[in-house]
């Protein structure tokens, strides 16, 4: 073990967060250009880029889960995590080269339409950054102590992986997007294959600090921190989830199997109610103990019921402000537009909106956004979020962040018609961006077993994708409808103010290990 993880050093917190911020930079890059290359180059409407989007949480509901759950029981390359950093790394990085080639893939392999290429491509992305995505958390839980080492853990994860989105977003806007998936092609690879090696990971999953039994195999270990999580048992612990999990599996009949829709959008009203239902029951529930193995599992169920709401705003926010700032181009005072070409679109000239020039000038407002939003993001959780934590506790926090992220958007919607004042709204958004991207990380690896910490990474990760068929299909299917797209910016504020509520009855996780790792050193795991 090399002596700045003994010590639990700074420079060790930012080798830790590296194959994170490798997986976080090929999210950036894939948010920053997907919806862009697919409504632009490839010219597919806002239903079909939202179905295209849709694919991307498919790849996290089958690969986190999975993927927690072995890597909890393997020891492969002197790591449970390791291995799957690499794999998923490598085939990140692969399927990122593929973005601005979709077109050549499509005309090589004979096929009409590039929607079918861009479904493949998008999942491949997202399943190898699902792949590597549950690991990298995991390590951070594994190789820190509870309470402020690992709070400190996740916030160092998300100013790493967000001042590297900063520079994502930088890159598209001061450059292009081609330069930025390329550069993020070199980028997620030599930040997923060298980190690993320079990470000592316990054997032993079980409380920190507890040794390995040198006489005792290693299979030994594994089978006593073994989880066997039965899909019954997964789909108890989801149970806030049930009404996305239903609406997503409609959701993909009625778009791929083509099953008609049934009428008066009773399904979609009876998956609302069920989620609120449970999710009202689930955050009534108390909190008794401090068992994690009998008690963790209802204040995990009250994470997944606050946090999903979350994800149906942000998702919505990434996926359709390429629409909402289409809408409003014509109007951005801070934009220069030829008269001649606003004068030949008013008379409904389509090739001069074929030029480019305003699918460029989108491009850039949307890059732009996005990289104030991550500014702040990658400001504040070290500097500021991590010390609020401390002292007013982490659900406090983050509640008070997501609070601040609703009004944010609210006032894109009243406020937002020129560009610097969407970057200056997007800032404030990116408050809760960096309260949602770190905080409920610590939050909910102190009320769970942490010899399951891969399992529950990987359900914890259901409260973000599965909201996310949401967005794709009703909330794309009501952008789409809408004349007025502004209706995206309500959805956000709605649902993330929903989600803050939610938060404010959670309880603060109990600390088990205080001391200050830096004082006193790290046991050998």
């Amino acid at each position: 073990m090399l002596g700045i993880q003994r010590r639990l050093t700074n420079s060790f917190y930012a080798i830790l967060s590296l194959p994170a911020t490798a997986m976080g930079f090929g999210l950036a890059v894939q948010i920053a250009v997907l919806s862009w290359l697919l409504s632009t180059k490839y010219g597919l409407d806002i239903t079909d880029v939202g179905l295209v989007w849709a694919f991307g949480p498919l790849g996290g509901l089958i690969g986190q889960v999975v993927i927690g759950i072995i890597s909890d029981n393997v020891w492969v390359w002197n790591g449970r995590r390791r291995a799957f950093i690499l794999i998923g790394g490598v085939l990140a990085a692969l399927g990122l080269l593929a973005l601005p080639n979709i077109g050549v893939i499509q005309a090589s392999l004979g096929i009409d339409g590039v929607l079918g290429v861009a479904i493949v491509v998008s999942l491949t992305i997202d399943l190898a950054i699902n792949v590597s995505f549950n690991p990298t958390r995991s390590i951070i839980a594994d190789v820190t102590p509870e309470g402020r080492p690992r709070t400190k853990g996740y916030t160092w994860m998300q100013t790493i992986s967000g001042s590297f989105g900063v520079l994502a977003y930088l890159i598209g806007a001061v450059w292009d997007n081609y330069v930025l998936i390329y550069f993020g092609v070199i980028l997620v690879f030599l930040f997923s294959v060298i980190p690993p090696f320079f990470i000592k990971e316990p054997r032993n999953l079980g409380r920190y600090g507890q040794k390995d039994i040198d006489d005792e195999p290693v299979k030994d270990l594994l089978a006593k921190g073994a989880n066997d999580a039965s899909l019954t048992e997964i789909i108890k612990t989801i149970m806030p989830l049930w009404g996305f999990l239903l609406y997503a599996v409609y959701g993909f009949l009625i778009r791929l199997a083509g099953m008609p829709r049934i009428p008066g959008y009773l399904f979609e009203m009876f998956c609302g109610v069920l989620t609120i239902g449970v999710m009202i029951y689930t955050l009534s529930r108390k909190e008794d103990g401090i068992s994690k193995e009998k008690d963790g599992i209802t204040g995990f169920r009250k994470i997944l019921a606050a946090h999903s709401f979350t994800w149906i705003g942000a998702q919505s926010m990434f996926v359709y402000l390429f629409a909402f700032v289409r809408y409003r181009v014509p109007e951005l005072s801070g934009v220069e537009i030829d008269p001649a070409l606003v004068s030949s679109l008013e008379n409904g000239d389509i090739a001069a909106a074929n030029s480019g020039i305003i699918d460029d000038m989108i491009g850039r407002v949307v890059n732009w956004s996005f990289f104030s939003l991550n500014l702040v993001a990658a400001i504040i959780p070290v500097l500021i979020l991590e010390p609020l934590a401390t002292r007013f506790g982490r659900v406090k926090t983050h509640f008070t962040c997501l609070f601040i992220m609703s009004a944010g958007y609210l006032s894109i919607l009243f406020l937002g018609y020129s560009p610097v004042i969407i970057y200056l709204l997007m800032a404030i958004v990116g408050i809760g961006w960096a309260a949602t991207i770190s905080l409920p990380f610590a939050i909910m690896s102190q009320k769970i077993p942490q010899s399951r910490m891969g399992l529950y990474m990987g359900l914890f990760n259901l409260s973000v994708t599965l909201p996310m068929f949401v967005s794709s299909f009703g909330v794309g299917e009501l952008v789409e409808s809408a004349e007025d797209k502004g209706v995206v910016f309500i959805v956000c504020a709605v649902t993330v103010g929903i989600s803050a509520l939610a938060w404010t009855v959670i309880r603060e996780p109990r600390d088990v290990f205080t001391e200050n790792p830096v004082e006193k050193e790290q046991p050998e795991i």
